[in-house]
C-alpha cells in the first residue's frame, strides 16, 4: 500500500519560502506564491491574519501543516468537512479552496449543545462556507459532488450517543461518503486510536476507535487505501484515558489515512 510520510526537509523549505515571500507582501500573497506546493500551501495558509489567536496556540499540537500537506487541497476544489467542531479546520480550508471552492462545514445536531455560537462567528466572513446539520449517515450533496470528504477527529462519534440517539450508523455513513465523492476523490480520516482489537463502543466511552475498524469500514464501502502518515502518532499514549483527561488531552496516538474512490 501506498504509505505518505511527513518530510521535515520539505517542511523547512516551504517555511524559507514563505517567510521571504511575506518579507515582500501580505500573508495572502504567500499563498498565491506557493503555488501547486503543498506544503508550501500549507505553511502560508497557517499564515493568516484571519485566524484566532486560540488556533495558532493549537497548531504545535495538533500539527496542520503536515495535515494540510497530506490532504493537498487545490484552489476551486468542493471539500465535505465532516464533524468540523467549532471550524479550526475549516479556517484554513477555506482559503485553500478559494473562491472558487466550496467547503461544506457540517455538525451533527446534537453539538449544537456545546459548540454554541461557535460556528456562527467562525463562517463570518468565509463567504464560500456552508453549514450543514445532520447525521453522519445523511450527508446533504449531490452524488459524485465533492472532490474531498475529511473526518477529522470523528469516525468514533458514530458509537457515541447524545442524549441516548445514534448519530448515524457506521456501514451508512461510509457509504454517504462513497457517494458524494467524485470518481478519483479523496477522503481523509483522523481520529484518536484506541487499542487494537478494541470493541467499537470505545467511541462512546473514551472517544477512541481501533485504526482497524475504519481501515474495515472504508474496503467495504469500496475505498482504496492511497497513502497514512504517522505524523500524529504517539505509542507512548495511554489507550485507557478519555481524551478529555489533561494527561493525554491534544496528545492522544492519531492514525490519519488518506481513502481514494476508484476512478
Amino acid at each position: 500500500m501506498g504509505r505518505f510520510r511527513a518530510i521535515d526537509a520539505a517542511l523547512i523549505g516551504a517555511m524559507a519560502a514563505l517567510l521571504a515571500a511575506c518579507a515582500e507582501g501580505a500573508p495572502e500573497d504567500a499563498l498565491t506564491a506557493a503555488g501547486d506546493d503543498p506544503a508550501a500551501r500549507a505553511q502560508a495558509v497557517l499564515s493568516l491574519h484571519s485566524r484566532p489567536a486560540e488556533d495558532h496556540a493549537d497548531d504545535e499540537l495538533r500539527k496542520p501543516a503536515n495535515v494540510l500537506a497530506f490532504i493537498d487541497v487545490k484552489p476551486g476544489m468542493k471539500v465535505f468537512e465532516m464533524e468540523a467542531g467549532a471550524g479550526y479546520y475549516t479556517e484554513l480550508l477555506s482559503p485553500l479552496v478559494g473562491p472558487k471552492g466550496e467547503v461544506v462545514m457540517h455538525n451533527p445536531e446534537p453539538f449544537d449543545a456545546f459548540l454554541g455560537d461557535a460556528v456562527a462567528k467562525r463562517v463570518e466572513g468565509l463567504d464560500n462556507v456552508r453549514v450543514l446539520k445532520s447525521d453522519f449517515d445523511e450527508l446533504e450533496a449531490g452524488d459524485a459532488s465533492m472532490d474531498v470528504v475529511t473526518w477529522i477527529l470523528g469516525p468514533h462519534d458514530l458509537y457515541y450517543e447524545p442524549g441516548g440517539e445514534s448519530l448515524g450508523d457506521a456501514d451508512a455513513a461510509f457509504a454517504e461518503v462513497m457517494r458524494i465523492l467524485k470518481p478519483g476523490g479523496v477522503f481523509v480520516v483522523l481520529d484518536h486510536a484506541a487499542t487494537p482489537g478494541s470493541p467499537p463502543s470505545t467511541g462512546g466511552t473514551v472517544h477512541r476507535i481501533d485504526p482497524g475498524l475504519v481501515l474495515e469500514w472504508a474496503s467495504e464501502a469500496g475505498f482504496m487505501l492511497a497513502g497514512e502518515s504517522d505524523v500524529l502518532r504517539n505509542p507512548q499514549d495511554n489507550y485507557d484515558a478519555n481524551i478529555f483527561e489533561p494527561e493525554v488531552r491534544r496528545k492522544t496516538d492519531r492514525f490519519l489515512y488518506k481513502f481514494k474512490k476508484p476512478e
